[in-house]
């Protein structure tokens, strides 16, 4: 799960006119994909240019409060004309939603990415030096897809000691069936007979792990070559104090219809950059279920992972609230099956946005601990706000404009446009060259963009409204859709 931690809709509105992704495996059950053709480093192997992370952060901020005070400044006609109308309080949150602040966060992210340095890996490791690792696969009705996710596990290339636990959590169709019809010497199955919820089925099969390091994938997902060494290679060259890594997830099945072409963009522009740029400033902020890495130890002292919806970024809190840090590995790709229809879409929105209000109710604390990545808490802390702004005014007033009343959408809304085509051309350039270094090439999307830039924040937005909405008054915690 990626909560709305990713990207703000608003923020990423415009896209530059392209092509996610293809790769060089090869992918059964999948169309997608065509063949293609320690911390920092230590300070005798730094260049006498190197710029301490906490140093970006402060430009970075800098730039961005700058943004800001511009946008503040040219926004004030604006918020006077329409003060008139809907009163003064209303106007001035009405136009920071939709102009001030994503200009702040264009502006903080853009330059935030041109200064990322990913931090070197040690790739000589010694096998021996790797650490033993227990990869869990819960199961939930995955008929179609299990054989060919532990497939993709098979032909990892992974030198350490591994083992894979996969919990079919009380399916009803023939997920047991298929697992019964393989024998891999590294497989063991778990079958759970009545369906208890992912944090129920991992926790019962982290009971049975006894390596360093767990590692979580999800049952309809397929692992790209090398992403299990390059997960594991990016957790031992972190900083001492990492205990979790953040896999990236790309979209498998994005050929199957529109709905899936415009969630290829989202995920190779929104939630990658995202990540990297939380990395960057020392706390991943969603070590998603589908695949990350979790040191075994610090799982076991939490309890495991607990009972809520959103149960990935709720740990993630978890970890990141008792000091640690969580990193990325950016080239160690999985792909998964994003929802096929608007209906699923919209339901696993819901689902992030009742996510990111756990965690703020189990983790409230972590908005006053001291650090980088605290600015993403309170960033997230805006979602809501940013979110219903969207969907209460922007959205109304895109209506208004056609008629040709630009109360609320008009010139001034232009306005963010280029730091937001900038912000997009700045992902698709680091994501390019991260493809080519994995043998992987982009491929031609341009319908999924267009959706994606005209209409993706218009379906999303309120959506993830509904979902905060719905942790509010619900109690429901279940399975939902990825």
């Amino acid at each position: 799960m990626d909560s709305k931690l990713t990207m703000p809709s608003s923020t990423s509105a415009a896209l530059l006119p392209g092509m996610p992704l293809d790769s060089a495996a090869a992918l059964p059950e999948s169309d997608i994909l065509v063949p293609a053709s320690a911390a920092e480093s230590p300070p005798a192997a730094r260049s006498r240019w190197y710029f301490p992370v906490r140093a970006k952060f402060t430009v970075a901020l800098l730039l961005g409060i700058a943004w800001g005070v511009m946008a503040h400044v040219l926004a004030e006609p604006w918020i006077a004309d329409f003060s008139r109308i809907v009163g003064t309080v209303p106007a001035y949150l009405a136009i920071y939603g939709i102009a001030v602040i994503p200009g702040f966060i264009n502006a903080f992210l853009i330059v935030s990415l041109l200064m990322d340095r990913r931090p070197e890996v040690r790739p000589h490791i010694a096998p021996q030096q790797l650490p033993a690792i227990t990869i869990l696969v819960a199961a939930y009705n995955e008929e179609q897809s299990i054989l060919a996710t532990l497939e993709s596990i098979d032909r990892q290339h992974y030198p350490g000691a591994f083992c894979v636990i996969v919990i079919n959590d009380g399916s009803t169709d023939g997920t047991l069936a298929k697992l019964q019809s393989v024998s891999y010497p590294w497989l063991q199955v778990l079958h759970l007979e009545k369906n208890g919820g992912k944090a129920n089925a991992l926790n019962a099969a982290l009971k049975l792990v006894d390596t360093p390091l767990t590692l979580t994938v999800d049952g309809d997902s397929y692992l790209f070559k090398d992403a299990l060494l390059h997960l594991v290679q990016r957790y031992v060259s972190d900083p001492p104090n990492t205990r979790a890594v953040a896999g990236a997830v790309l979209v498998r099945n994005s050929r199957s219809n529109l709905v899936t072409k415009v969630q290829e963009w989202d995920y190779f522009h929104g939630i990658a950059a995202i990540k990297r740029l939380q990395s960057m400033y020392q706390g991943t902020l969603v070590a998603q279920g589908a695949f990350s890495a979790y040191d075994t130890g610090v799982l076991k002292a939490m309890g495991g992972w607990p009972h809520t919806v959103g149960e990935d970024i709720v740990v993630t809190w978890g970890i990141l609230r008792q000091g640690w840090r969580v990193g990325f590995a950016e080239n160690a790709c999985l792909f998964t099956n994003a929802p096929d229809t608007w209906r699923q879409f919209i339901r696993q929105r819901q689902r992030w946005s009742r996510g990111l209000i756990e965690a703020f109710k189990l983790h409230w604390p972590m908005l006053f601990q001291w650090r980088m990545s605290l600015l993403f808490i309170w960033w997230n802390l805006l979602f809501p706000y940013l979110d219903l702004v969207y969907t209460v005014f922007f959205i109304p007033g895109l209506v208004l404009a056609l008629f040709g009343i630009y109360w609320i959408a008009g010139p001034m809304t232009l306005l963010v446009l280029p730091a937001a085509m900038l912000l997009n051309y700045v992902i698709f350039h680091i994501q390019t060259r991260m493809f080519a270094e994995q043998n992987l090439h982009v491929r031609s999307n341009p319908v999924g963009f267009v959706v994606y830039a005209l209409l993706y924040s218009i379906i999303l937005q309120p959506a993830c409204v509904w979902g905060y909405l719905s942790e509010v008054f619900s109690r429901n915690k279940n399975w939902g859709t990825k």
